[in-house]
């Protein structure tokens, strides 16, 4: 069954009680991870929270309970949600933490068609509910709750999840058994990557042309071509600022996975693997933990 919610209007201030406050354990406090954590504990709801590299959950001890163990952070739990690095990274600590059959298993993370069904024979071994509910959106999104959640999963979790996916989601597209979110977010990360690199190309051969790249972005401004994510990546590059809303580290990875999904669908699909080697060239050159907008310094460079 597919459908989409949109999230209603807040009825309570942080902290106040609410009905079906679901106790949340929250695994990864990274670049998406710590905003979700404070939307979801500004929605009123209980949280715990846990990361790998402890130091980066400590800021987040005004709104959670900071936790040096996984198993202790879900113990209890009704949802666990992850939003970590990649499928292992997630399988790992799932694996660590042991949250109690039954457990509403909120998962959040980019992981990949592979990935997807580990994560779907892992929940099913340990007797967990499986949403699959990777997220649209980069850092400043998750700040205002303002993310696209790609649902997957049974029925029966919707009600199980939704204040969770409410406080960090603008808008819950549900699109069928576990794993289908995943899916769905390849497909429309070859769109934003390739908007990515196409941006960082075309102000590159602006330049190398000997015409003002900025020119490029003045061109499309308003038109049918233009959009603000164009806008706002094109002048993140040409400003070189690269404070990460969304680590090249990440995008490389994500490429990656698009790339191997196209090979293993039987796709003659030319621009991923492209993507792929872009990404993974600016990665090589040092850029890994700038903004993802950082693949143009690469493409400004001789090969």
């Amino acid at each position: 069954m597919t459908g989409t919610h949109d999230r209603p209007a807040p009825t309570a201030s942080p902290g106040a009680a609410v009905p079906d406050r679901p106790v949340v354990a929250l695994l990864g406090t990274g670049t998406m991870g710590a905003p979700m954590a404070r939307r979801i504990a500004g929605a009123g709801l209980p949280l715990r929270v846990w990361n790998r590299t402890a130091e980066r959950a400590r800021p987040l001890a005004d709104v959670a309970e900071v936790l040096d163990d996984p198993a202790a952070a879900v113990r209890g739990a009704d949802v666990v949600v992850t939003m970590l690095f990649d499928a292992d990274a997630v399988l790992d600590a799932v694996a660590a933490a042991a949250p109690a059959p039954g457990t509403a298993w909120l998962q959040t993370s980019t992981v990949g068609v592979d990935g997807a069904g580990r994560t779907v024979a892992l929940a099913r071994e340990r007797g967990l509910v499986l949403v699959d509910a990777p997220v649209l959106g980069t850092r400043q999104p998750a700040e205002q709750g303002a993310l696209t959640a790609l649902a997957s999963g049974p029925d029966e979790a919707r009600a199980r999840v939704r204040p969770v996916l409410d406080a960090v989601a603008q808008r819950t597209l549900w699109v069928g058994p576990a794993g289908a979110g995943s899916r769905l977010k390849l497909a429309v990360n070859a769109w934003v990557l390739t908007t990515v690199q196409g941006v960082a190309e075309s102000l590159a051969l602006a330049e190398g042309l000997g015409v003002e790249p900025a020119l490029v972005l003045e061109a499309l401004r308003g038109g049918a071509l233009d959009s603000p994510y164009v806008q706002s990546k094109g002048a993140a590059m040409l400003g070189a600022a690269f404070d990460p809303a969304f680590p090249l580290r990440g995008a490389a990875k994500d490429a990656a996975l698009l790339a191997a999904a196209g090979g293993a669908a039987g796709l003659d699909l030319r621009l991923a693997p492209a993507l792929e080697a872009a990404f993974a060239r600016a990665l090589a050159d040092g850029h890994g933990d700038l903004d993802m907008a950082a693949t143009y310094l690469s493409a400004r460079r001789a090969p």
